[in-house]
């Protein structure tokens, strides 16, 4: 982290790191109100980080889980799962590919400045599915003049290369930006390529534990700055990826040979403009179209089985504005529409309960005001005001404390608290798909009687620095969830051979924890960084713990500049065992595993580098279906990056 900020600790930053996400104006790190947690460009490069999963993957306490059923992972924060944490590009919605689920894989990383990280209930500020948190996708700002880089990459599963042959190559990747113009226009154009081939433990046998994924995401973004910090924008993108699952399904009395491709298409453009007036007034606004396009086939020994067609139409408009001071105040008011749709289908059969397609919409007011006490103590206020199609009108409040407790020296002590209510309406595919997957044993009904979750969410910690050498950051925080939303698995029931299960509320949830954080640089060529988060979740109702969430996770990172120009970088990653059943009592081992990189500097623009993912080969047991620990073992690669004018 960056833990004078509570931020990112495996990040180069300085305490002029400018963020956004916490007040939705931008401020200094160091002097958020609210915790934030910083991944920075200088982090994605060191670490080689290809998709939006694998840049946050060393946030302290952020647990991954593969998406059921999907080539890809969602996350989970301080107990709660992804459909209750947001994830934003630059301040707006990004589709989510099972209709709740946003898919982390399935964003790449080339136009990223850095990620932003909220933990608990914004809600003042980001409304519904932000009750967990909030990752905020920061893009680079097009710079003047000219400037670009390219980059390239090769890796290998070793042994369990698709191919069978451990020095082929498993994973291709490439990646190019440029942008350049004159102070006034400004245009840049990206595209990222990631092709993998996937992986199995026996390379000879048809299944793969790992998917054959190609993922492709073109963008051009166009700006005008007509006068000072005004400027209108336009940009558009597109993502594609086709999947390819292989494994095999018994049916009496043999094993029976089974694939799923799946090809994805997102196309997604924002229009957006800001202005500031003579009297300090700013105003700014963007709009969001965003149409999300899959369609899988289930294969059984080579005949088509099944067509799934699923289709999501998003917009989504933001504007605030931001006052000028006023008696040590900083007011701000803001308003955002949302509206959207989903159908999906099975061999042109609605898979909605009694219609093709259904649709929601929301309009949500929020007001804010910054008051500052004094130079050392800060307090924000805020309120928003949701008013959503289907389940009326909800406010939620929010209030945020800073203080400069303490300073003498070098040393400076920062205590930040919180406490916000979070509002989570059931989205669409909770309340009304038929989730047919019979060929695979199972079927996941939505619910229409389903309630929405409302949470209580505390955060308490404080941050003791010394310069820029040490900083220790500790963090409490208690999230009280009412009508919290998952799927029954402990009352699923089997009919002719298929598990059916639903979704319904759980009536009062409870996660709580500790969140500790240590950035020392021990020397100027080493920093150590190390993360430690205890946590434990319940359902109060029933005294029993929820599933899937670990009680502990570790992070520990060192960055050693071994000679001028040569960084080796280490990331390790452990993760207690987990409940799976509450009925059955049966558990996930513990893991650990850790990540080796090393880059060298050749000239001012060009770095080649190398790394080794996972070495200590730690691999779940595929056979258990109660063990989820790593699904990739080991993986090498090594790349070269070329940059000019930055």
């Amino acid at each position: 982290m960056l833990l004078l900020a509570s931020s990112f600790a495996f990040a180069d930053v300085t305490l002029d790191t400018v963020v956004v996400t916490a007040t939705r104006t931008e401020r200094r790190v160091e002097d958020t109100p609210v915790r934030t947690e910083v991944i920075s460009h200088a982090e994605i490069e060191k670490t080689h980080a290809r998709t939006l999963k694998d840049a946050i993957e060393n946030i302290p306490g952020l647990q991954l889980r593969e998406v059921h059923g999907k080539s890809g992972y969602e996350l989970s924060l301080q107990g709660l799962s992804s459909d209750q944490v947001l994830v934003l590009i630059d301040g707006l919605p990004i589709a989510a590919s099972t209709g709740s689920t946003v898919n982390l894989s399935q964003y790449l990383l080339a136009d990223v400045d850095h990620i932003e990280v909220i933990k608990g209930a914004a809600s003042a500020q980001y409304g519904s599915s932000a009750m967990g948190g909030v990752i905020n996708v920061i893009t680079r700002r097009v710079k003047a003049g000219f400037s670009g880089s390219v980059e390239g990459d090769l890796g290998s599963y070793g042994r369990q290369n698709d191919s069978g042959k451990s020095w082929d190559t498993g994973v291709r990747h490439g990646q190019f930006q440029l942008e350049g113009g004159s102070e006034q226009w400004r245009a840049r154009l990206s595209g990222d390529l990631l092709d993998d081939a996937g992986f199995a433990v026996k390379p000879e046998g048809w299944s793969r534990q790992g998917d054959a994924s190609k993922r492709q995401q073109y963008g051009a973004k166009l700006s005008w700055l007509p006068q000072g910090g005004d400027e209108l924008w336009l940009e558009g993108s597109r993502y594609r990826e086709d999947d390819v699952q292989r494994y095999e399904a018994f049916l009496a009395p043999k094993l029976l040979s089974k694939e799923k491709t799946e090809g994805i298409v997102r196309d997604r453009w924002v229009a957006g403009a800001k202005t500031s007036f003579e009297n300090g007034v700013r105003v700014q606004a963007q709009l969001l179209d965003e149409k999300y396009h899959s369609e899988g086939r289930e294969y059984s020994q080579g005949d088509l089985m099944s067509l799934r067609r699923f289709e999501q139409h998003l917009n989504h408009l933001t504007a605030q504005v931001d006052l000028p001071a006023w008696y040590s105040q900083l007011w701000q008011f803001g308003v955002d529409w949302r509206k959207e749709s989903v159908s999906q289908s099975v061999d042109g059969v609605s898979e909605f309960f009694g219609s093709t397609q259904v649709s929601k919409e929301s309009r949500e007011l929020f007001a804010q005001n910054d008051i500052f006490l004094g130079d050392d103590w800060e307090v924000v206020l805020g309120l928003r005001i949701q008013d959503d199609s289907d389940f009326g009108t909800h406010a939620a409040p929010k209030i945020a404390l800073r203080g400069n407790v303490w300073e003498s020296g070098d040393w400076k002590g920062v205590l930040r608290a919180s406490f916000g209510q979070g509002y989570r309406v059931p989205n669409l595919k909770e309340r009304h798909f038929l989730f047919d997957h019979s060929s695979l044993g199972y079927m996941v009904l939505g619910n229409p009687n389903l309630k929405p979750e409302s949470s209580n969410s505390w955060q308490l910690g404080g941050n003791l620095a010394f310069a820029k050498n040490i900083s220790i950051d500790i963090n409490a925080y208690l999230n009280q969830v009412k009508d919290l939303i998952q799927v029954d698995e402990a009352n699923a029931q089997l009919v002719s051979g298929i598990s059916k299960y639903t979704y319904k509320n759980i009536a009062r949830t409870e996660t709580w924890g500790i969140e500790t954080a240590l950035d020392w640089r021990i020397a100027d060529p080493v920093k150590v960084n190390a993360s430690y988060t205890y946590s434990q979740s319940k359902d109060l109702d029933l005294a029993k713990a929820l599933t899937r969430r670990p009680e502990n996770i570790a992070r520990i990172g060192v960055d050693w500049d071994v000679i001028e120009g040569s960084t080796l970088t280490l990331r390790s990653r452990y993760q207690s065992s987990e409940l799976i059943s509450s009925e059955k009592n049966t558990r996930s081992d513990a893991w650990m595993t850790t990540d080796i990189k090393f880059n060298q500097q050749i000239n001012k623009n060009i770095t080649a580098y190398i790394g080794i993912d996972n070495v200590q080969d730690i691999q779940r047991d595929f056979s258990n279906p109660n063990d989820f620990g790593p699904i990739a073992g080991r993986f090498i690669y090594l790349g070269s990056r070329f940059a000019w004018g930055v």
